[in-house]
């Protein structure tokens, strides 16, 4: 496929996942080899998308959980792998794949109740940004501190490009739950990001 194809158009606007010349046909090649059981073929797919799965997870998930997680998500590809057809790009196929892996993982563990604390105030508990301080590093533990479904959301919406009603079939609920937790999870991040 040439970088004029609707799903080039559609991978440039998704943060990482701008493909490289040639990076389709190798992937998909690839792809092939490694449904035919080529564990090689699979190898080369898992070091040029590890990265971008990786820090997928990290934002779905927790730094903490992000290893563990990528790794269920390459294990559930190469037991899926035979059903890639090639109408996309790999690495669209790799996503949508490893996103269903994140929510399942996220319920299984109940993180939510384990990790977070389903209040609009307990951004107000972290210390402001100091002078000097990385804003990349105060967004992303910003990112980690809000509640569940508004992190789920605003990760899918705002990072990764995701319509709220792809969302909405993801997390199994409405488009104005989605709209209104993406709303939530703006103003919580806005209003620590001020101080």
């Amino acid at each position: 496929m040439d970088s004029a194809s609707p799903e080039a158009t559609v991978l440039s606007a998704v943060p990482g996942m701008a493909p490289t010349p040639g990076s389709w046909q190798a992937d998909a090649a690839d792809a092939s080899r490694a449904a035919a059981g080529d564990f090689r073929a699979f190898e080369r797919l898992y070091r040029t998308h590890a990265g971008r799965v990786h820090a997928l997870a990290r934002r779905m998930l927790s730094p903490d959980e992000a290893a563990e997680a990528t790794q269920d998500a390459f294990v559930r590809a190469w037991q899926k792998i035979g059903q890639f057809r090639g109408e996309a790009a790999f690495g669209t196929w790799l996503h949508r794949l490893a996103v269903n892996v994140f929510l399942a993982r996220r319920q299984v563990l109940k993180l939510a109740r384990e990790r977070h604390v389903d209040d609009e105030t307990v951004l107000e508990t972290m210390p402001a940004r100091g002078a000097g301080t990385d804003t990349a590093i105060d967004f992303e533990a910003a990112l980690e501190r809000l509640p569940t479904g508004a992190r789920q959301v605003f990760v899918l919406h705002d990072v990764e490009g995701y319509k709220h009603e792809e969302i909405a079939e993801l997390l199994g609920v409405t488009t104005g739950t989605t709209k209104a937790q993406l709303h939530r999870a703006r103003m919580i991040l806005r209003e620590h990001l001020d101080r």
